[in-house]
């Protein structure tokens, strides 16, 4: 193991929401830094992709923005000062507040935000701005699996158990996630699962580098996950492998759920799918067998109109098996930005107060309010989501402040949501590169990032974070916190936006405290010493006769062997921090008070109930529907879209690593050998894919690793190649979750 001396800095990797642990040591004369190995951080034990490895390139200024710009009125940005540029911003937030009313303005965030930011970005909007028009790109990564979480647990974590146990686990269920090229140091934990005996059943359209690890891989027609889920359910019904004591003890809802589950028989549902009945059969086989089992969602099932009852069906699978609430057991969702999790629950989403807090309840209002020093009625209410305030862009909201997004590449139907922010009277967008929706800003304010500035994040896991900084950000940058604080100043409010980020996580914990994502017990100093600390964690535990019934927070048992206690296994989590600190001498215990007790934080969610009002989780009846497209004449092929692994996201960071951009360094159509062969498409030959919304250009890439009715592309890249051209903005009507990976199109020659 390396230990940090005093050149290193222990943090996080700026990527995915593993926020694997890494060691930043500056480089001789400063400016950058190069990364190590930190293997005492259990989520990756000192592994890191490539993307993590070659993270501090983006910190370089020949990539980077290094001052503001404003644009000219020949149309062209030019170098400005700070108080040039903060003056543009606040005049032309204000002046389109005055003119249209407050709800005229937009916010705009992303889920790589630090909580510490996300936190002040939503009370920018609401106390400095007073709109209710803020949403952020989390919405288009797991909204399906916490609208289905909350409606089924009452609580939406990620994963409500720490990734150490899933090798512990009987059977995973992998759907629509390809973890080797997504978050590929994760990927060990499958193999570990094999390696002990357990099974992996992945699903996919595509045999991905994960699927290839699979005991089973079965690859649906994209967009009828939900039909396989509910063709699962039913054959366990049908062969009697349902727990009855678990249904009746721990949920309510299995009668209208079975019902439903029943009208989807194996024939109907290898209609729907493309998966053979026995095929079905095996899996249910493989997933009941052990006495313990996992189902793990990701995108694939996730981004579609029906994600929200599509996770759902999944859920009901697993209470009615009974692995949910249970040791080594459970459905989890694997959240895909760095700080998805934590980006939602304090502020920046649309209908949502720090702590998870609904904006809707007058208590929650009340006491957010409270803590800002505000009234509570003059809180705005809910306002649009993602997709609605985009395409709202230029009509209904006339000037947008931009955080750490890049709407023009990663927005679903992206030509007409690049044409909404062009109509926009007023475009101020504060990111770290110049990213193509910067590109089309009134003012660019050049921000810090992950290695100059300290914040916490929230992992996949619930694992609250720390990141510090490790090198001096460029003379002509500053951090979000600063920016929003020099805004706020101008626009009339002087006080509650402080810049330091430990004081905004102090509040953050006051703002948060009694929510469902309560942060109060969670402190900078708890989260290093402790290796993160997972919420919901308040800041004392409670009495045993107010234990709540969705978690036990005791870190004493193994999983494995009990039922009632939210544990941890002491062998391989750090316990709760010793109250006394270190070197200091412990108090008598004959003569001075006990230290106040300090909770433990909460790895494992529902083992003594679930956090509904009686403590059962509820089925949800669900049945199939098709996508909101389905192939046709003109349009007879699918498309469903996704990452590779040397990218991430909109690209706007990793395309201008040269080492990422060698091993991928462009766009393509993946495609069968049959359709290829029917088109005339000769590998590497410029292929084009045609929706109703537009018309993208790619090599070809032929494979039989895909189904012959599909095509795939990766969503990384602007232009001509730019994938989310085509998707489908048709949105879930509960998650709001827009359709990425499933529409019709026709594939030609280019």
């Amino acid at each position: 193991m390396h230990i940090p001396d005093a050149t290193t800095t222990a943090t996080h990797c700026p990527y995915c929401a593993l926020q694997c642990g890494m060691l930043l040591r500056p480089e001789p004369g400063g400016g950058t830094v190069t990364v190590e190995e930190r293997a005492d951080f259990p989520v990756n034990r000192g592994a890191l992709c490539g993307k993590g490895r070659t993270a501090p390139a983006v910190l370089s200024s020949r990539v980077r923005l290094t001052e503001p710009l404003i644009r000219t009125h020949a149309g062209q940005l030019e170098p400005a000062t700070w108080e040039e540029a903060l003056d543009a911003v606040a005049e032309g937030l204000a002046r389109t507040g005055r003119a249209y009313g407050p709800d005229a303005v937009g916010v705009f965030g992303g889920g790589g935000l630090t909580n510490e930011k996300a936190y002040a970005l939503g009370k920018f909007a609401r106390v400095a701005l007073r709109t209710s028009q803020i949403d952020y790109n989390g919405r288009f990564c797991m909204s399906s699996a916490a609208a289905a979480h909350q409606r089924a647990f009452g609580l939406d974590r990620g994963l409500p158990f720490p990734l150490e146990d899933i090798p512990r686990t009987g059977c995973v269920i992998l759907v629509g996630s390809n973890l080797a090229e997504t978050m590929p140091p994760a990927l060990r934990y499958l193999t570990e699962l094999k390696a002990n005996g357990g099974t992996l059943i992945v699903i996919d359209p595509r045999r991905t580098r994960t699927a290839e690890q699979a005991d089973l891989h079965l690859a649906p027609r994209p967009g009828t996950d939900l039909a396989l889920a509910l063709g699962m359910l039913h054959l366990i019904v049908a062969e009697g492998r349902t727990d009855e004591e678990f249904i009746a003890a721990r949920t309510t809802g299995w009668e209208e759920a079975r019902a439903a589950a029943m009208a989807h028989w194996p024939e109907l549902v290898e209609r729907i799918t493309g998966i053979p009945v026995p095929r079905l059969r095996e899996a249910v086989a493989m997933f009941c067998a052990p006495s313990s089992a996992m189902v793990l969602t990701a995108r694939g099932p996730e981004q579609q109109s029906k994600g929200t009852d599509t996770v759902g069906a999944w859920i009901n699978l697993c209470l009615a098996t009974g692995r949910a609430g249970r040791p080594l057991s459970g459905y989890g969702c694997l959240t895909g930005q760095g700080n998805g999790q934590g980006g939602r629950e304090h502020g920046q989403k649309a209908d949502q107060l720090p702590g998870y807090r609904k904006l809707t309840d007058p208590q929650a209002r009340a006491h957010v309010a409270g803590v800002w020093g505000v009234d509570p009625d003059s809180l705005p209410g809910p306002g649009r989501s993602a997709y609605e305030l985009l395409d709202a862009l230029g009509t209904d909201v006339r000037a947008l402040l931009l955080m750490g997004s890049n709407p023009v590449v990663s927005a679903p139907r992206a030509a007409h949501i690049e044409d909404r922010i062009r109509s926009l009277d007023f475009l101020a967008v504060a990111d770290v590169v110049l990213s193509e929706t910067a590109a089309l800003a009134d003012v660019v304010l050049p921000v810090t990032q992950w290695a100059e500035e300290t914040g916490t994040t929230t992992n996949l896991e619930g694992r609250v974070l720390l990141r510090r900084r490790a090198l001096t950000p460029p003379p002509g940058v500053r951090t979000d916190l600063e920016v929003l604080h020099g805004l706020a100043g101008r626009l009339g409010v002087e006080k509650g936006f402080p810049t330091d980020p430990e004081k905004v996580f102090e509040e953050l914990r006051r703002a948060s405290a009694g929510g469902p994502a309560d942060y109060s017990g969670i402190s900078y100093a708890r989260i290093e010493s402790e290796q993160g600390v997972f919420w919901p964690c308040p800041e004392t535990p409670p009495t045993p006769d107010q234990a709540p019934a969705t978690t036990t927070s005791a870190a004493t048992t193994d999983p494995a062997t009990t039922t009632s206690a939210a544990t941890t296994d002491p062998a391989t989590t750090t316990p709760a921090a010793d109250p006394t600190p270190a070197g200091a001498t412990a108090p008598a215990a004959a003569t001075d008070p006990a230290p106040a007790p300090v909770h433990a934080g909460t790895p494992r969610l529902f083992l003594d109930g679930f956090a509904t009002p009686d403590g059962r989780a509820r089925f949800v009846a669900v049945s199939h529907r098709d996508a909101a497209e389905v192939p046709d004449a003109l349009y007879p092929i699918l498309l469903t879209t996704g990452r590779v692994v040397a990218q991430y996201q909109s690209g706007a960071q990793t395309r201008r690593v040269d080492e990422l951009n060698a091993a991928a360094p462009g766009p393509f159509v993946e495609l069968h050998p049959r359709l290829a062969a029917r088109i005339g498409a000769v590998d590497g030959s410029p292929l084009a894919v045609v929706s109703r919304r537009g018309r993208a250009v790619a090599p070809a890439r032929i494979t039989d690793a895909i189904r012959a009715d599909t095509v795939f592309m990766p969503f990384h890249w602007p232009g001509e190649g730019r994938a989310n051209t085509l998707t489908n903005p048709a949105l879930d009507p509960v998650s709001r979750m827009p359709e990425f990976k499933v529409c019709a199109v026709r594939v030609e020659p280019a």
